[in-house]
Formats: structure tokens, sequence, C-alpha cells
């Protein structure tokens, strides 16, 4: 079979429901009350896809949201319409999914049978349950947006919406744009606090001739800055695997950028550690930029009475920490959201999971 050109997820899909999914929806089902949209997990929902992205759970696919009545009384019925009717290919890629020996994973593969397609029929607020735990459309709470791994949120906000049927998707999208003004300065003092443990080590680690450990903590701070710009740039800051890709696309990543590359490549503390300390002094002169605070001095200095050049990140925390005007919100230690606190890809992905963990370990109020 000829490999089709490539056409980026989204298109495809957007293609997929207005030539394909929607034209039978209107024969079958005229009228009925539906949003369509590509949300949820995938590269090609953060613009991130590329021809190797077919390999798996990738392809003409999409979720088509009715009213929760509507589900039981059409949604097998609508299935069974799609499986039968839709075309073998669009635009040169089977709409059949066919299981492989991973469980839960499909690929794209030619059928001469019915299409198992990937036209996922639910209601959003057992979707967004699923993706969140939590449907908005309600008040969220600071437990909702603090156990929600910030991947999570990336994924129902970013991708496209093709048709809004119900009026209810554009809303709740919006509501999960960004979080409130307060926890937003909460998470920069958290991600700046965390700067501000290590800062010191890529020196002291060095000083004692452990090369490597100094590297290692190196790299941790290196993302690290890399999510604070993501934070500041109030962008939700992806998985490991499309941080980089994410980061680019910030304000602060062309200058940032040669800085964090010299840090990491340095085969010595004393290189790796000026290098750092350009890109310290860079965010935070973005930092002050925001006016979130009132200026901080973005110079770099001693650690203490030890010779490693750090920040001093914690000023920034106590900056942002004394403009938190809700009580509650300060009130919060300074661990963060889920992901600032846990490294674990597996919390990442599951956010009941991860409801458990901030549950478990935060104390957070319901307002």
């Amino acid at each position: 079979m000829t490999t089709p050109s490539f056409i980026p997820g989204l298109e495809l899909s957007r293609r997929f429901y207005l030539e394909a999914v929607r034209p039978l929806l209107d024969e079958a089902v005229p009228g009925l009350a539906h949003s369509a949209a590509r949300l949820g997990g995938g590269s090609e929902v953060l613009g991130f896809d590329t021809a190797r992205s077919a390999d798996h759970e990738w392809g003409p696919r999409l979720q088509l949201f009715l009213r929760p009545e509507d589900v039981p009384r059409h949604g097998t019925a609508i299935t069974a319409l799609l499986s039968a009717r839709l075309p073998k290919t669009f635009y040169g890629y089977p709409t059949h999914f066919a299981a492989t020996a991973e469980a839960g994973i499909r690929i794209m593969q030619a059928t001469d049978g019915p299409v198992h397609h990937r036209v996922d029929i639910t209601d959003l607020g057992t979707w967004f349950t699923a993706q969140l735990g939590f449907a908005p459309g309600r008040d969220v709470t600071a437990l909702d947006w603090l156990a929600t791994p910030a991947q999570r949120l990336a994924e129902v906000t970013a991708g496209a919406v093709f048709h809004d049927g119900l009026s209810r998707l554009g809303p709740a999208r919006a509501q999960l744009a960004w979080y409130p003004h307060d926890l937003w300065l909460h998470l920069l003092a958290c991600q700046w606090q965390r700067i501000s443990q290590e800062e010191a080590f890529v020196g002291r680690c060095g000083e004692v001739g452990d090369e490597l450990g100094s590297a290692v903590v190196a790299a941790r701070l290196v993302r690290d800055l890399m999510r604070l710009c993501l934070l500041m740039d109030r962008r939700y800051p992806p998985y490991s695997k499309w941080l980089g890709s994410a980061f680019a696309r910030t304000r602060q990543a062309t200058v940032l950028t040669p800085f964090l590359t010299a840090a990491l490549a340095a085969s010595d503390w004393h290189t790796r550690e000026q290098h750092l300390a350009r890109a310290y002094e860079t965010v935070a002169a973005a930092h002050n930029q925001l006016d979130l605070t009132a200026p901080v001095d973005p110079t770099t200095r001693p650690y203490h009475n030890r010779p490693f050049q750090v920040l001093h990140a914690e000023r920034f925390t106590a900056a942002l920490t004394a403009r938190i005007t809700d009580p509650a919100v300060r009130a919060l230690p300074l661990t963060g959201t889920v992901d600032q606190f846990t490294d674990s890809t597996d919390i990442l992905s599951n956010p009941q999971r991860a409801r458990a963990v901030t549950q478990a370990t935060t104390p957070v109020p319901d307002s």
C-alpha cells in the first residue's frame, strides 16, 4: 500500500468529521444536537505529530459528544452506522483501527469488513471526568486544579473543536484555559521554590569530585527552568516527551536555549554553573517583565559563604506569595500541583491516581 502524504492529525480529523461523519449523521439523525472535536491524548492534539505518529493511535478519529440522554438513545446506532458506512480509507489513511498485542493500543489497518472506527461517542460530563477526574461547568476547586496533571489540562484545552452544537464544549474549555490568578501565582512560587532547593548543588557536587551528580542536578534545573518559562507564558507544561517542543514555542526560548544547551553539554561544574547563572538571570528578568510582583533583583550571587553562584530563587517565591490575596491559596504548602512534586509518568497519565496522591499529601481547602 502506498504511504499517503502526511496530513497533520487535527486537519485530517477536521476533514473526516466534515466530509465523512457529518453527512452520515445528517442523513440518519437529522438535527441531532452534538459537538465534535479532536481532544485528549495524542501528539496531534498538541500539534507535535509527524509521519512517525501514524504507527499507533493516530489517524482519522474524533470525539462525538451528545446530550447525556441521547447517548443511550442514539449512541449504539450511530456507532453501527459509522461502522457499516464510513469509507474504508480517507485521504489514503485506513479508517479501521485494529487491535495490537498491547492492550488498549490500536493501529490503522485496511479491512474488507466493518470498520472499527475511532469516532468515540459519549457525553461531555463523562468524558471530562474520565480525562480530569472532574467535569467543568461547576466551580472548579483548588483540589481539582492541583490534582490534575498539566498534561491532561493541555489535552482538553488544545486540539480542535469542529462543531459545538451543544454550546457547552467551548465554555468548558474556556473555563479550563488557565489557572485562576492567585493559583497561578502560587504555582509560579512553587516552581521557583523547586529551583531554590537545588541551585547550589551543581557546585557542591562538583566540589567533591562528583561531576556526574553535578550534571544530573543541572539537568533537573534545566527542566525546571523550562517548565517555569511555560508557566510564565501561561502554557500548560506537557510531560517529558513534548517538554522541549513546547518550550521552544515560549517567548524566552530563543535567548535561553543556548545557555541551557551549554549547561547540559558542560564537562565541568564551573562551566556548568556559569551557563546556568546566565539562564537564571534571563528568566529572572522575564519574571520582572510580567509585572506580577515588585521588581526582584535578577542578578546571581554567592550561596551564603560558599563559593557557588546562585540566584537565591526563593526571593521570587516570597515576592509571588506576597501578591496572593486569597488566604486559602496563600496558606497552601509550596508543593504545587501533582506534577510539581512527582516525576512519575504513571501519576501524570492517570487523573484518579494523581487526585489520590494530591489528597493524601496536600491539605487543600475546597475554595
